[in-house]
């Protein structure tokens, strides 16, 4: 039998528990299906659940029917849906209106560069303002998740690699990646909490067109930026194959696919993050984070 695969998977603590579970959202922004009550055996960690395939799909599928071991929202904290992936692989200059806002010229390749996994929190989780930077500026993304290995994918095939899609907020001190450490973005992008994800991880199935979702990010309630994914320059299938000429992709790994126009450094004067400030980033269909700036 096919199972219908259109989830909402989610990491959570319960009411007073340190303890990290794995579990699914009713609906957005609803109550939460314990996952590791309602299937003991499955890994509680996502990374490793995306690569028991079919079968732990299968299972996440039969506990969010069975209508049993359901959470109230308000008792569980969020966590990033996959908080140790093996690589955070992002794009740079992939939306033709952020070309446009700094005058570049639109890419001819792909431009990438990484995260390191430790710059992953929560998609409420507090954003630390680093001593080190004056510059902090937001970058919502549409992130994928990939949930099959594979190198040298074919574009043909490359959604097949792909699980689902969560919401990214790229933080990024600009001082750093566009001054100082020979210019090399990735300091500058990878300070501890310069990467919040969530709420849920939405399997594609669930997505009616990835590459036509309205994509907004707003700080203290002003609406920053307000674009569409369907002005990608490079849309996920040749991302995948891209990306997968040069590294092998594995379960887990997170590709956060570009930001559109209005972050702050191109703003005339500049706007830049300061402590206090709360960002949201939301994208249709996938939902919404809000971190504050700490």
């Amino acid at each position: 039998m096919h199972l219908p695969r259109a989830m909402r998977l989610v990491r959570f603590r319960g009411a007073g528990g340190s303890e990290t579970r794995l579990g699914l959202e009713e609906a957005a922004g609803g109550n939460v299906v314990d996952l590791s009550a309602a299937e003991p055996a499955l890994p509680r960690s996502m990374r490793a659940f995306l690569e028991s395939g079919q079968s732990g799909l299968a299972a996440a599928q039969r506990a969010l029917e069975s209508g049993r071991h359901r959470l109230p929202r308000e008792t569980v904290r969020l966590l990033a849906p996959v908080g140790d992936p093996e690589k955070v692989i992002c794009v740079g200059l992939n939306y033709r209106d952020h070309c446009l806002e700094q005058d570049v010229k639109i890419p001819k390749e792909p431009i990438i560069f990484s995260k390191f996994p430790s710059a992953i929190i929560g998609p409420f989780d507090d954003i630390v303002h680093p001593e080190e930077s004056s510059e902090v500026d937001w970058e919502v993304e549409l992130a994928a998740v990939i949930g099959k290995k594979g190198r040298h994918i074919e574009e043909s095939s490359a959604l097949d690699h792909i699980v689902g899609f969560t919401v990214a907020n790229d933080v990024s001190a600009r001082d750093w990646q566009m001054r100082r450490n020979g210019r090399q973005w990735l300091l500058g992008k990878t300070f501890d909490t310069f990467c919040p994800l969530g709420p849920a991880l939405v399997t594609k199935e669930a997505v009616a067109d990835v590459h036509n979702l309205s994509i907004r990010c707003s700080v203290n309630g002003r609406l920053m930026q307000d674009s569409s994914t369907s002005q990608l320059v490079f849309r996920l299938p040749k991302l995948i194959a891209w990306v997968s000429r040069f590294v092998t992709l594995v379960p887990g790994d997170i590709l956060l696919t570009g930001t559109p126009p209005g972050v702050g450094v191109f703003r005339k004067p500049p706007v830049f993050l300061k402590r206090g400030d709360v960002v949201q980033c939301e994208i249709q269909e996938l939902g919404t984070i809000r971190n504050k700036v700490v």
